[in-house]
């Protein structure tokens, strides 16, 4: 049975976990609408019995358990405390049920969560009604460190990782990194990894395909050293050059101080298309067989269709941890891949040194290559350009003004670094199966100015779309995957759940209210329903109107303060 969404928000039973209807005796008179959790019916107070959760789909389905928090003892005390949040269904981010509690704030901290019979505070915040949950933790971002960030706050989200990709997001040593951000105040906070074409030109390897063991023994001290220095892992590109062309045995030593510093692997596959990812994946197990923690950055499957594929995939995942591998992985649920258009280019094509040799004395073959490619993809007509003055139309319409075969287009007007592009390559059953996986987290891939709508949406899409119209997964359960699970998988000291002495990042919202807007005409209209969000105690977001306070921090590793 499913519920109408513009009226009901879906409760699992109490008694036997499958979506609450009137045909079994323990469901009747239980009809939980919009208006009765504005009520604060059916979900109990800190002291009784919690609160129900959404109806799942038979992938994810399980009965919440009771929140740790309602047996923390009454908080009562005249000491003034910074912020008061009262009477909102507390979503702890562990996968507990919600329970009615109060959370205060103090100095940056959460103090107590659950029942206050007596309290102080500067400010006081009426959450009937409303979750209260842990701000959510972006996994694969590519947002601006030092931007505004209204894009991610607006989808509730308060950590953003960055260096994605196999770039540093400095491009250069992070201590140069750490040392800018530490004198800037930031929006959000922000999780910095170290890229691995960034460690190859450090170590003067740049594009070389064969490393010898004296420059993999560089790569390997300069990655131990940004490890110290404050990243908290190591991002790879292998689709994109030069990451393309490093061989196993180069992956295979950079595990080693991934391994000895319990960091990440962030790995974007060297394939993701449907024929070559098991393959691609094959790779970075051997990292976890090597000791390394493991993370497939935005997974997907270029041109895979079902969810029978998406369970064989995740059936390949589960099989590496029973043997002992440590893997996760992000994903957005979105149609399109979006990233540079030197994707459909050959390896040989790609570098500024090579590109007009290759185009004058290799024409015919690169233009076999990109039919080929390009055909492989879903054709010109899926391939739709967000830069530039090419922003907005497809590789078919721009080849048909030109006068031109798509292939020549792409040679002569836009060549492999020329412009960034959404791929329509992706199968949307497909990715829903792999977005509510429980070892799957959530990653936008994007920022303020990505031309794709996930830099905007993917956070309250997830709350729209997989949680609230097709009730594809619990609310406590899709909280969990976008704050506890990643923050646990990035070793993020006491964030991502709502427990005293925690980091004070967390959000206030109606669940049937948030929604996204951006789509691929206009990828840059901000989310809407987050009524409160707090970053390390300050106020980001007051009563839905997004301020300019800035309360981000940069994040430290433990073994790195």
């Amino acid at each position: 049975m499913r519920f109408t969404v513009s009226v009901t928000l879906s409760v699992a039973c109490g008694a036997c976990g499958n979506p609450a209807d009137r045909e079994h005796p323990a469901h009747r008179d239980r009809t939980d609408t919009a208006s009765a959790i504005s009520a604060n019916a059916p979900t109990t107070t800190a002291s009784s019995t919690p609160a129900t959760a959404p109806a799942t789909a038979p992938a994810t389905a399980s009965l919440a358990r009771e929140p740790a928090f309602l047996a923390q003892p009454a908080y009562g005390s005249d000491a003034e405390v910074d912020v008061w949040i009262e009477g909102g269904t507390v979503i702890d981010g562990t996968g507990a049920a919600g329970a009615l509690g109060d959370v205060l704030i103090d100095e940056g901290r959460i103090v107590h969560v659950g029942r206050v019979t007596r309290a102080v505070a500067k400010q006081r915040i009426d959450a009937r009604g409303l979750a209260v949950t842990p701000g959510f933790i972006d996994a694969h971002s590519h947002g601006d460190p030092l931007g505004a960030s209204e894009n991610f706050i607006a989808m509730g989200v308060t950590t953003i990782c960055v260096g994605q990709d196999g770039e540093s997001p400095s491009g250069d040593r992070m201590s140069t990194f750490a040392k800018r951000m530490r004198n800037k105040k930031l929006a959000v906070n922000v999780v910095p990894f170290v890229g691995h074409a960034t460690l190859r030109a450090l170590a003067k390897i740049g594009g070389d395909p064969h490393p010898n063991e004296k420059a993999l023994a560089r790569m390997q001290r300069l990655l131990t050293i940004e490890l110290k220095h404050g990243a908290f892992g190591l991002s790879t590109g292998l689709e994109y050059h030069p990451g393309s062309v490093a061989p196993r045995a180069e992956l295979l030593a950079l595990a080693a101080p991934i391994a000895e510093a319990d960091a990440l692997i962030m790995s974007h596959l060297r394939s993701e298309d449907d024929d070559t990812i098991d393959a691609a994946l094959d790779e970075l197990f051997a990292q976890g067989d090597a000791g390394a923690r493991v993370h497939v950055a935005h997974l997907k499957i270029v041109h895979g269709k079902g969810e029978a594929r998406a369970i064989k995939l995740l059936d390949a995942l589960e099989r590496a941890r029973k043997r002992g591998v440590r893997i996760t992985a992000d994903a957005y649920p979105y149609e399109a891949s979006y990233t540079t258009i030197g994707i459909v280019f050959p390896d040989y094509a790609k570098g500024s040194s090579v590109w007009r040799k290759v185009k004058r004395e290799r024409r015919s073959e690169l233009a076999t290559h990109l039919r080929e490619r390009v055909a492989s993809r879903g054709g010109p007509t899926a391939t739709l350009f967000g830069t530039g003055a090419w922003r907005g139309k497809t590789l078919a319409e721009l080849a048909a003004s030109a006068r031109k075969p798509f292939e020549d287009f792409l040679i002569d007007d836009v060549g492999p670094n020329g412009a960034n592009a959404a791929f329509f390559v992706i199968d949307p059953v497909l990715q829903a199966r792999l977005v509510i996986d429980p070892f799957v987290m959530l990653g936008t891939d994007g920022g303020a100015q990505t031309r794709h709508p996930r830099g905007h949406g993917t956070f309250a899409k997830m709350l729209r779309q997989l949680v609230r119209e097709e009730q594809r997964i619990s609310l406590p359960e899709a909280i969990r995957k976008m704050s506890q699970l990643a923050a646990d998988t990035l070793r993020l000291d006491r964030r991502g759940t709502l427990t005293i002495g925690a980091a004070a990042d967390l959000l206030v919202f109606d669940p049937t209210k948030v929604r996204d807007r951006a789509t691929y005409a206009e990828p840059s209209l901000k989310a809407e329903g987050m009524r409160w969000v707090f970053i390390n105690g300050h106020t980001a977001l007051a009563d839905g109107t997004l301020n300019k306070t800035r309360g981000g921090q940069l994040l430290v590793p433990a073994r790195a303060r």
